[in-house]
């Protein structure tokens, strides 16, 4: 493929590349001599799920793959136990070994949705690790200062704050940067909010003697509510392991702005023939490819057709609960949802409005101040609550 040509596939949906110039170097060298860029992107296991966040990521690993690159998937089960202190205000609790293998297994089992299995290297950097002495360490933190890791955003913060901050949450960012050193890295990938993280790996490499890897930055993607990143401590999530129809009902729910924006990060599509359609089908068409990228081609027609007899056609499960506002001594949604059958409690109800599991004609409900009118509430993966 023509160089530049490669430069536009690897730079749709990027926030930064340090540097492009490199990078097309790079790709240069490697073209001529006929061998392919180590791509690094490292995972803590922390989670043992893996969402559409997640995604974005993963998909720029996938087209380095397509380009004939070497693709290392790094699972961080090392450094999981020191813990990112990126984004936080607080001291990490430690994660137990069994979690974190557990969370690594699942790991492993999930990413063959989009990575390429045969042509994807999984690492783990306790193998280097589990090796490293007390003079390799001494040697490591020889290359960055307190004052250059206090400079960064959440440290200064927390230290303004007298929030209290660990060595090794200081030592963080030295280790995920001799990942690269140990894996000769020619291109390192991460979130936007790694950006000190993966500068650092330039920093060690150079003082290690290798050329500096480019880095390639993705944007956070939101989630549901179209404000917070996707996560799933905040239930704007969606988990590419949900059914299907789940999916698919969460994709109708974003906002039109959103909307292009997840064509952008999430879809191969060319977002000017989409910007064409009108919004409805457009969100359709986005649903469907990204429903069939992880459960196949059939499953995305069933889910559309599915998400169309139900929410766009009125047509209610056979199975639905019935409810008439007019009985009801109360209307808050909570009482409704609890003496309809879709809640086991007060609390289960909160819960899952608060894990925006609930949703009215297709849109996400997550206030329990709603107001309840009719129409069809769905509740969790497969309660509906026919409201009269």
């Amino acid at each position: 493929m023509d160089i530049q040509e490669a430069l536009q596939i690897i730079s749709r949906g990027t926030t930064e590349i340090i540097s492009v110039g490199l990078l097309e170097k790079k790709l240069r060298k490697s073209a001529a001599e006929r061998k392919p860029l180590v791509i690094k992107a490292g995972f803590d296991p922390t989670a043992p799920d893996i969402h559409l966040g997640h995604v974005v990521l993963l998909r720029k690993m996938k087209q380095f793959q397509d380009l004939g690159h070497r693709v290392l998937f790094l699972i961080g089960d090392f450094t999981a136990q020191v813990g990112d202190p990126t984004g936080r205000n607080e001291l990490r609790k430690k994660m137990s070994l069994s979690d974190i293998e557990r969370n690594a297994r699942t790991y492993r089992e999930q990413v063959f949705k989009v990575l390429d299995a045969d042509k994807t290297e999984v690492v783990f950097n306790s193998h280097w690790f589990q090796k490293f002495t007390a003079q390799d360490l001494m040697e490591l933190t020889a290359h960055s200062t307190v004052a250059q890791t206090l400079a960064r955003a959440d440290f200064k913060k927390r230290f303004e704050s007298g929030t209290e901050i660990s060595l090794l949450e200081f030592i963080y960012p030295l280790l995920q940067g001799y990942d690269s050193v140990q894996l000769k890295a020619d291109v390192e990938i991460g979130g936007s909010d790694q950006k000190f993280n993966l500068l650092m790996g330039r920093q060690v490499q150079e003082a290690y003697g290798q050329e500096p890897q480019v880095v390639v930055m993705t944007p956070l993607l939101e989630g549901l509510d179209g404000v917070q990143k996707m996560s799933k401590s905040l239930g704007n999530y969606i988990g590419i392991n949900e059914p299907a129809r789940d999916q698919f009902g969460k994709l109708m729910s974003v906002s039109d702005v959103l909307m292009y924006r997840y064509f952008e990060l999430l879809t191969d599509k060319d977002l000017g023939a989409f910007r064409q359609m009108h919004p409805k089908e457009a969100k359709m068409e986005l649903a469907g490819d990204i429903v069939r990228q992880f459960h196949g081609t059939d499953a995305a027609r069933d889910a559309r057709e599915y998400f169309e007899s139900v929410f766009s056609q009125k047509q209610i499960p056979d199975d639905a609960l019935m409810i008439e506002l007019a009985k009801e001594p109360s209307r808050s949604l909570v009482d409704v949802m609890v003496r309809a059958g879709a809640a086991s409690s007060k609390n289960e109800a909160r819960r899952l409005l608060k894990q925006g599991a609930v949703a009215f004609e297709g849109s996400p409900v997550t206030d329990e101040g709603w107001e309840v009118r009719p129409g069809v509430l769905k509740v969790g993966k497969r309660r509906f609550l026919k409201i009269s």
